[in-house]
């Protein structure tokens, strides 16, 4: 693979100076357009050693208008960053639509770094490098155009350039000092790498091998790529939408066929007044321990609550939360996206609320909404919705990875029930900013939002974080449940050492 990056092509410096400023106009033309589009550029520089991997960065800063574009460089970790999903720190970085993200290094460089060092086995790195052409291909299908750079060096001009480096005390451009033993296991660092870009190249983000022997030659080429791969996504026919339709899934007529998973939801299940006291005195004291040793052992945990209006989320949320000291917890209260939201992937918003180790997020409505609301109510496309349940499982796994517990509550009522609260809601003058026209709209597609819920369970019920239905007829009867579900669940986490995950990546060895 990399013969092709060897051939010790050159470019003269009177050509090079010739050809920048008809390449810096041209890739200021691109970016302007870029910026009314529904497409973000994510520039990935990877590569080995000494092959000016640096330089090109600022050459693209010098080459593109700043404002519209954002490096970052992933090396150390900082505290913040190791107390969350490891991929967290690269879904900060992703650049809104329109604008243009450059990341040194990128998801791969773990991947690259662990196995040099044997923290991970083969087939740890492979299924490693699966996860990375899920997530790359989430992103282009959400409008991203990935354009991934390797640059690499035979290995005698490798040393040379090390050399160079070494003896110039004025150079900006010194490596990291612990990967400079990288190039003493030049084959087994090529090895490694044919391997990783081999199992991620992509149709949809193939990788371009830059032959970096030359810089002028290096640079042109890195700015052409970059010139003719927007040019190609923004000459693109756009994909018109089709005229919306609903999006609610349908059952055969039989009346047997009917059935969802919500019918079987026991909704007459109460409780006493005198019991439910007694209990809640009980499960909030036994929270509060619990969420202590959870911070004391750094374990995170996210809850995220579902339901139909008026089920009952609000009440629910403020009966766990009393029983948490507020430094150790935030409430993420979801309601429709802001523009700078909406110029994401929808999983961006979520992933910024991710909580610390020890510390708790609630979401009052969540990811969840992309197969809920935004289906029925057409918001989303319907290859939007299809593909969010493997994408929200693949998301939640990471969580887990990490060490985080996931619990996640649908509170159910009946349409009776709901009914009765809406008119409650309007009779109760500190309760009536709960009502709003779109909850009676809401109510008549009952039956679409029913069926969408039945295929949300089914498909995103996992064992690493499966959905409690919650019947919330009886609000004191719901609230006790879902309490005693999370010091069941927390509890089990805690006393559980297998089920703690130190370890930041799921493919190092522990």
């Amino acid at each position: 693979m990399f013969e092709a990056a060897k051939l010790g092509r050159k470019v003269s410096k009177e050509s090079y100076k010739e050809q920048v400023p008809d390449l810096r106009t041209e890739l200021l033309e691109v970016q302007r357009q870029l910026k009314d589009t529904n497409t973000s550029v994510v520039v990935i520089i990877s590569g080995v050693e000494g092959a000016g991997k640096g330089e090109v960065v600022n050459r693209l800063n010098e080459w593109l208008d700043t404002r519209g574009v954002q490096t970052f460089a992933f090396w150390d970790e900082t505290d913040e960053e190791r107390e969350r999903p490891r991929y967290w720190r690269f879904w900060r970085t992703l650049p809104a639509r329109g604008e243009v993200s450059v990341l040194f290094g990128s998801w791969y460089m773990a991947p690259l770094l662990y196995r040099m060092t044997e923290r991970c086995s083969d087939v740890d790195l492979d299924a490693e490098l699966t996860r990375i052409t899920d997530f790359e291909r989430m992103l282009t299908e959400d409008g991203t155009l990935l354009i991934k750079f390797w640059f690499h060096l035979p290995e005698d001009v490798q040393k040379k350039k090390l050399k160079k480096l070494e003896r110039s005390d004025r150079s900006r451009w010194k490596m990291l000092p612990q990967k400079g033993q990288f190039s003493v296991h030049y084959q087994q660092f090529e090895q490694v790498a044919e391997h990783i870009i081999r199992q991620t190249d992509t149709g949809i983000a193939p990788w371009y091998l830059i032959e970096a022997t030359d810089d002028r030659y290096r640079d042109l080429t890195v700015g052409r790529t970059l010139l003719e791969s927007i040019k190609a996504r923004l000459e693109a026919p756009k994909v018109t939408t089709a005229t919306a339709t609903s999006h609610a899934p349908s059952l055969p007529a039989d009346p047997d066929a009917q059935v969802t998973v919500l019918d079987h939801v026991d909704l007459t299940q109460c409780l006493e007044k005198s019991h439910y006291k007694t209990e809640l005195k009980r499960l909030q004291t036994e929270l509060n321990k619990l969420a202590w040793e959870a911070y004391q052992k750094k374990r995170s945990c996210v809850l995220v609550f579902e339901g139909a209006d008026a089920g009952g989320k609000g009440g629910a949320i403020r009966r766990v939360v009393h029983s948490i000291d507020s430094r150790l917890y935030r409430t993420i209260p979801v309601a429709a996206p802001t523009d700078e939201e909406k110029a994401h992937h929808y999983l961006w918003r979520f992933w910024r609320h991710i909580p610390r180790a020890g510390r708790l997020s609630v979401y009052d409505r969540s990811w969840y909404g992309r197969v809920l609301v935004e289906r029925v109510e057409n918001f989303a496309t319907q290859e939007e919705w299809k593909r969010a349940y493997s994408e929200i499982n693949e998301f939640e796994e990471q969580l887990v990875e990490s060490g985080i517990i996931v619990l996640k509550f649908w509170l159910h009522i009946s349409k009776e029930e709901q009914l009765a609260r809406f008119k409650a809601r309007e009779e109760t003058p500190y309760k009536q900013h709960k009502i709003t026209d779109e909850d009676w709209r809401n109510r008549d597609k009952w039956d679409d939002y029913k069926l969408a819920v039945n295929e949300m369970v089914i498909r995103t019920s996992t064992e690493y974080a499966p959905w409690t239905l919650v019947p919330g007829n009886d609000k004191p009867f719901a609230r006790i449940d879902v309490l005693k579900t999370v010091c069941e669940r927390l509890k089990a986490a805690l006393e559980n050492d297998n089920a703690r995950h130190t370890s930041p990546c799921k493919m190092v060895k522990s």
